[in-house]
């Protein structure tokens, strides 16, 4: 069994001798070791094969790059037929950190409607099938919806975090309108999901209690789930959310939502439930881990020993994935994830 059939099986409730093992793409350096632990049954999970794409065609973007102090910021300005806007982001490695959002002021809503409602999406199915033709069976690729509706308005490009929370006071009505507006291109988004080639697709995530309540999340967040699901579900396609945050307060939305698996999942000590408090809340859920950041740091044998006692504290492993979404220290890489990997394997041998 290859590690990418071992994940397909987890995401099934099937059973397996020992639990999978992933890790995010961009968390793992190419290298000898990694390649060890490929052979050993690690399952990389690539995120950036989509399965469609999306173009503004009315939208004119241009990107202007600059350095400041030896950092490199990128200026990315749009312009529109009814206003323009910009965004400010500084390049982090793999990754990139936004210093300025596209909202400014209520100048810029119908600039921001323009431009969500001038999106048109088209199936990318080519790439998808001949990535997963070339690789040798331990890499898995999972499709994207996107940020939920409200989720792209709190923590996407489109405005900054702190001012959601005045103008969701303030300008309701213009949140809504532009949520309104991302609702109706997702549904979309959907059906060109449900005809492509993925196994799985995640939606959004990264959902905060301090922000989001679990009135908020009912309304606003399960019915989108539920949508989708809807439309995946006959073609088999499993869907799944990023929830790495303290998620008790959404416990039982997320017993109740239409979702197959709750990813990037983080247990205690990093959050407010251990792996046995979210198993007994979502027995029906797949739980696909992301490994407390913070035991990263411990020795190999306290890694070890802590896969091993959440495991133990489960009464089955079935539907369980253990999995990397967070950056490891670069000295700590290699220790940890061979310590994990030891700690599964010694449990499933016992």
């Amino acid at each position: 069994m290859t590690p990418r059939e071992a994940i397909l099986k987890a995401l099934a409730f099937e059973r397996l001798e020992k639990v999978p093992f992933t890790i995010y793409e961009s968390k793992i350096p190419q290298c000898l070791a990694e390649r060890e632990m490929r052979n050993r049954g690690l399952c990389i999970v690539n995120r950036h094969v989509g399965v469609f794409r999306t173009c503004q065609p009315n939208v004119k973007c241009r990107k202007e790059i600059y350095t400041e102090n030896g950092r490199e910021f990128t200026r990315i300005h749009y312009q529109t037929p009814v206003g323009s806007v910009s965004m400010l982001q500084e390049a982090a490695g793999f990754t990139s950190w936004i210093h300025e959002r596209l909202f400014k002021s209520p100048d810029d809503y119908k600039v921001l409607k323009f431009m969500i409602e001038d999106q048109h999406f088209e199936p990318a199915y080519e790439q998808y099938i001949e990535a997963e033709k070339n690789d040798g069976g331990d890499i898995i690729r999972r499709a994207g919806i996107g940020l939920e509706p409200l989720q792209c308005l709190i923590s996407g490009s489109y405005i900054e975090m702190s001012d959601f929370c005045i103008e969701w006071m303030d300008n309701r009505d213009e949140i809504l309108s532009l949520y309104d507006s991302i609702v109706k291109k997702h549904r979309e988004i959907y059906p060109l999901i449900a005809d492509s080639p993925a196994t799985h697709v995640n939606y959004g995530g990264n959902v905060v209690p301090e922000i989001v309540s679990p009135q908020m999340h009912e309304e606003y967040y399960l019915p989108h789930y539920a949508e989708a699901a809807e439309c995946l579900r006959p073609k088999g396609i499993k869907l799944g959310s990023h929830y790495d945050a303290n998620c008790r307060t959404f416990a039982k939305n997320l017993a109740n939502s239409a979702l197959d698996y709750i990813e990037a999942f983080t247990p205690a000590p990093d959050t407010d439930m251990t792996l046995k408090e979210a198993r007994e809340a979502w027995p029906d859920k797949v739980l696909w881990l992301n490994f407390p950041s913070s035991v990263h740091l411990k020795s190999d044998e306290k890694v070890k020993a802590k896969t091993i006692e959440m495991l133990s504290s489960l009464a089955s492993t079935d539907g369980i994935i253990m999995g990397i979404t967070e950056d490891i220290p670069e000295h700590r890489w290699r220790g940890s994830c061979t310590a994990i990997m030891d700690g599964l394997e010694e449990y499933g041998r016992g």
